[in-house]
């Protein structure tokens, strides 16, 4: 396998961390970014640093906040500076937010789009100058069911920042793929155990609001407990991050634009299957097929 130089967002938890590490321990050479890692991160920077030597890999903390451009930007550098240029970006970066709909401000919401939409943004402007100047590499997105599958109420805010991300994913790969750059988004499924996504999920300030909804307590209150009844006993994140390493493995040009890890049956395979299929037939009517897929060069 071709060692590639891949820069990964929101690595300090959960699925981030994991793919990481294992693509690290792969023969990559990987920067684990995250935010303030020498403020409130800097012990999961060291405990980074610890694996790296303990393993002999190349896995690097790196400091990247995806809520402000120039900390993407000097990311991205970083990078290029000291590895010569960079092959894949893994758009990871996140966070849940758990309660009903009307109790979080625009604001709040806003913050949601923030973290979750616009920081990807961030992260393309600062990494595809020098993907486009290379003419090649991989935006790898990690999305969710919840764009296509059924998923609880009481995520409102989540769902819909997903589902703008996963538009902006689809737009961009026909937008960047003249350039020889792939694009591939890996969509996990529930995952409530073995990461931090459901109990570090954020709340409504507004109280009183969130409170009008007691007679949803049964449902609200349990969201984590009922997709927990519904996983089987072997889902494991650690499947996102082995699928990951599969894809950055493969052949350039092999690289499939969707890849589905879902242990709890949601429905979005199924979904997707008819989206993709109306997706790539609607490209190919307007005349844009070879949009589809990345120039690569030979």
């Amino acid at each position: 396998m071709p060692k590639q130089i891949i820069l990964v967002t929101g690595a300090g938890t959960g699925i981030g961390k994991l793919s990481a590490q294992s693509l690290a321990e792969a023969g990559h050479v990987v920067y684990a970014s995250m935010r303030d890692i020498a403020g409130r991160n800097a012990g999961r920077a060291a405990e980074l640093r610890a694996l790296a030597a303990a393993r002999n890999i190349q896995l690097h903390p790196l400091e990247l906040d995806v809520l402000s451009q120039a900390s993407a930007d000097a990311a991205a550098a970083t990078v290029v500076r000291e590895q010569g240029h960079l092959d894949v970006v893994m758009q990871n970066a996140g966070h849940l937010v758990v309660g009903p709909t009307e109790a979080f401000t625009p604001d709040e919401i806003a913050k949601v789009f923030d973290t979750n939409v616009l920081g990807a943004q961030r992260v393309n402007r600062a990494v595809l100058p020098y993907l486009r100047k290379q003419e090649s590499g991989l935006m790898l997105w990690i999305g969710s069911t919840t764009t296509k599958g059924g998923f609880p109420p009481f995520m409102g805010p989540y769902g819909a920042a997903k589902a703008a991300m996963d538009s902006l994913a689809v737009t961009l790969a026909y937008e960047i793929a003249r350039f020889g750059i792939e694009t591939s988004i890996v969509v996990p499924g529930a995952f409530t155990r073995g990461t931090d996504h459901f109990p570090s999920a954020g709340k409504p300030a507004d109280a009183a609001t969130a409170a009008a909804y007691a007679r949803y307590d049964g449902v609200m209150d349990q969201i984590g407990d009922r997709l927990s009844a519904l996983t089987p006993d072997n889902a494991d994140p650690q499947a996102v991050a082995d699928e990951i390493v599969r894809i950055v493995g493969l052949p350039t040009g092999t690289r499939p634009m969707r890849s589905l890890i879902d242990f709890v049956g949601d429905g979005a395979a199924e979904v997707f299957e008819v989206s993709e299929r109306v997706r790539i037939a609607f490209a190919k009517r307007i005349g844009m097929g070879d949009l589809l897929e990345a120039k690569v060069r030979r």
